[in-house]
């Protein structure tokens, strides 16, 4: 993405039980003091305060947050309260790093690099529907004057088309915001007996990407699925959503 970032994703690790290895998400259920562990490996990692690492908590909604120095000088307890309820943060700040929590979701990082800021954005299916990732386009063209075209983009590891098996009602919400579905859906056999839909998260995400101005050879996609590749990276539909969750970063440097 450039000389002046660090844009990376944790791997699970090793280790029994759901949490094994490496999380840093304060809400998933890991014990405060296992993630207290990993939040300063990480830190030590990325050479900066623990202050500077910053997490949303996510509620699969559309909210964004911007990290300015006002926020940096607020009381973590307030920290908190703004972080809550968001699913996609923002910055323009060097020596901070945010980042999104999945496990099977997506996980995009964005950097302008003609303005010089950078986003994180947590898009599972109902962020998707919602077009979180171009509403965060079009927050950062409004906070930062971003152009689209000056974007450059990942796609994170998350599910894949051929593992993201989805009921009729996902479908139809998908079909209901206007997405051509003929080129993110399928039916496939289900081991339930039957046909089922499955979605194409990756591809969805990226046409929004390109839709919001992105230019497709800006966009990367890790083409890495959780779910299949669930012994390297947490898969909540493997494990459970009690189970660690990968961090998806990027910071100026």
């Amino acid at each position: 993405m450039g000389d002046n970032i660090r844009a990376f994703s944790t791997m699970r690790g090793e280790g029994p039980g759901c949490y094994c290895g490496f999380n840093i998400t304060h809400y998933c259920g890991d014990s405060p003091q296992h993630v207290a562990e990993c939040r300063r490996a990480l830190c030590r990692e990325l050479d900066i305060e623990e202050k500077r690492l910053l997490l949303p908590r996510q509620t699969h909604g559309c909210g964004i947050r911007f990290i300015d120095t006002e926020f940096m000088q607020q009381p973590q307890s307030r920290q908190e309260e703004l972080l809550e309820g968001i699913d996609a943060i923002a910055t323009h700040l060097t020596g901070t790093c945010i980042g999104v929590s999945t496990a099977d979701c997506i996980p995009l990082l964005l950097h302008d690099c003609s303005r010089n800021a950078v986003a994180a954005i947590h898009a599972g299916w109902r962020g998707t529907a919602g077009s979180i990732v171009a509403r965060t386009v079009t927050a950062m063209q409004e906070r930062y004057g971003t152009e689209a075209a000056e974007i450059k983009a990942v796609i994170a590891p998350g599910i894949s088309l051929d593992a993201f098996e989805v009921g009729d009602e996902v479908y139809e919400e998908f079909a209901k915001a206007g997405f051509p579905m003929e080129l993110i859906a399928r039916r496939y056999p289900s081991h339930a007996g039957g046909e089922r839909w499955h979605i194409d998260l990756w591809e969805t995400n990226r046409l929004q990407l390109i839709r919001a101005g992105v230019l497709p050879e800006n966009i990367q996609v890790a083409g890495i699925c959780t779910y299949k590749e669930h012994e390297r990276f947490f898969s909540a539909r493997r494990l459970g959503t009690n189970s660690g969750r990968i961090f998806s970063g990027i910071m100026l440097i």
